[in-house]
């Protein structure tokens, strides 16, 4: 009798065992597939030149005899170093602008996925504007978007870093 009980008792933990050793087998595999194939990427190329298209369409707050300039009239309002109808200085209105849309974007800071950006625009091929907030890594997604206004050529560049 007494042994009945001890070999029922070993093969409990025998069954146990086989049970903790088949469980951690099949958390290994999940566990070599997630480090294998890393996550979807926090942000695209596309969508980054997407949000400097439609940046560069965006409404600012400077004003000038006829209306209110778009990002895109405000970069060159800048370059030609012009005032806004309520006297404030176009490129300070247009560094606001843009921290304030790409603020709005995305979540940049030490807890967010996006750990800073570097915006910059240049005239004839030499920079005249640069914005930048957080830290530059490696990693990160950028795009361009060139325009010509009053035979200039002008692009605007956008690096988000994760």
């Amino acid at each position: 009798m007494i042994k009945d009980i001890k070999k029922r008792g070993q093969e409990e933990i025998v069954g146990f065992v086989v049970i903790v050793v088949i469980v951690s087998v099949i958390l290994l595999v999940l566990l070599s597939f997630l480090i294998r194939n890393p996550s979807e990427e926090i942000v695209n190329n596309y969508e980054v030149e997407s949000f400097i298209q439609s940046a560069l369409q965006y409404t600012s707050e400077c004003e000038d005899s006829t209306e209110f300039l778009a990002v895109q009239d405000l970069i060159i309002a800048c370059s030609e170093k012009t005032i806004c109808l309520d006297d404030k200085d176009s490129c300070n209105v247009l560094n606001e602008t843009i921290k304030g849309l790409i603020t709005k974007a995305w979540n940049v800071g030490e807890g967010s996925a996006v750990r800073g950006y570097k915006f910059s625009v240049s005239e004839d091929e030499v920079g005249t504007l640069l914005i930048k907030e957080g830290n530059e890594t490696s990693n990160y997604k950028g795009a361009v978007q060139p325009f010509a206004r009053r035979g200039k050529e002008y692009e605007v560049f956008l690096n988000i870093y994760e």
